[in-house]
């Protein structure tokens, strides 16, 4: 599955730099220009990592990090500072706000692309570690491959519990049918999509109350809305 970065960087010598050599290295990669509109999108599309610049319009990356570590929806993704060499008070104040790492410019595009795939790694190898996942009054034992839901269990089958696994450790994130396929089913490319269509339906009705979260993204796939169930 195809990671996102989202770069938030208004110098453009530096943007074209580090889009072409995230791409390179397999990278879905998002530009935002201002702080602000930094923030905003982090909240609506849950990339995997933020490259974030210290000096932003509008908005100051500080700002842009204390908002993102302080939302539990949003603390979890790893956030990556470009700062200037001069910069080392704003740097630690970065770090003491829960930035995961930095790096001074003028910087190794490559290294910032190993950084940000250490960081990754690193989270992702600790959350394998958990095994029960709570979100709401839905639980999901990894260990024991069972979930449920305010407190009923749920009867899925194995694909079902690896579909249901998938899209809540991406929740907010939009996961086509294809990266599903890949993900929960292990196809390549050239399987038939309509497979995830029926499985969702099937998920769904096994959800009760929850199958609202299991939102269909028009034309694109699915997502698992982390909002509360009002």
């Amino acid at each position: 599955m195809e990671d996102t970065v989202l770069l938030v960087e208004d110098e453009s010598d530096v943007v074209d730099l580090l889009r072409y050599h995230f791409k390179k290295a397999g990278f879905k990669v998002d530009v935002m220009n201002s702080g602000d509109a930094g923030l905003a999108a982090v909240r609506a599309n849950r990339p995997d990592a933020v490259i974030l610049d210290l000096m932003l319009p509008g908005m100051t990356g500080i700002e842009v990090c204390r908002a993102l570590k302080a939302d539990r929806e949003t603390s979890m993704i790893p956030v990556l500072m470009l700062t200037a060499r001069s910069e080392v008070k704003d740097r630690v104040k970065g770090l003491e706000i829960g930035a995961d790492d930095y790096v001074t410019k003028p910087f190794s595009p490559k290294e910032v692309v190993l950084r940000v795939q250490g960081l990754l790694r690193r989270i992702r190898n600790a959350a394998d570690e958990v095994n029960v996942l709570e979100v709401e009054d839905l639980l999901i034992d990894k260990a024991e491959l069972k979930a449920s839901a305010s407190g009923q269990r749920l009867d899925l089958t194995t694909i079902e519990f690896k579909l249901l696994l998938t899209l809540v450790n991406n929740r907010g994130r939009t996961l086509t049918r294809e990266a599903l396929l890949t993900t929960v089913w292990g196809y390549s490319n050239g399987a038939d999509t309509r497979t995830v269509d029926t499985h969702m339906r099937r998920l769904r009705e096994k959800l009760g109350d929850y199958a609202v979260k299991m939102e269909t993204v028009r034309g694109q796939g699915y997502r698992f809305n982390s909002a509360p169930i009002s």
